[in-house]
């Protein structure tokens, strides 16, 4: 049991090291290297908004404490104009309902870019 213990605990930080050293092997790259990456990857833009969790409420302030305004389902389209103190103020593209949503339940997806 303690040795499959050892083992476990070996492979993790194996694995927590291997992203330190491609970091650093990246790095340690000619500066004619970079210059060929184009900064215009489709994996460098930012990704659309996404709910993080079942339901959103939309609220009329950026508060937890204002009024209901609407509900975002998982899934659901929506448009981010503008973020204020960890808030955003969107629009459902569904029903057009404009409010705020706290951006604890409401993020950006990321793109990862895997080069050759």
């Amino acid at each position: 049991m303690r040795s499959t213990r050892i083992a476990i605990s070996v492979a993790m930080l194996g694995a927590l090291a291997l992203p330190m050293v491609a970091a650093t092997t990246a790095t340690a790259a000619p500066a004619s290297a970079a210059s060929r990456v184009s900064a215009s990857r489709p994996c460098d833009r930012l990704g659309p908004w996404v709910i993080g969790t079942k339901a959103v409420t939309i609220r009329s302030k950026a508060s937890a404490k204002s009024t209901a305004v609407g509900v975002l389902y998982r899934g659901q389209k929506f448009i981010v104009h503008k973020s204020s103190g960890g808030w955003h103020y969107i629009t459902d593209t569904s029903t057009g309902v404009t409010g705020w949503v706290s951006g604890t339940y409401v993020y950006r997806t990321v793109y990862m870019c895997l080069d050759d």
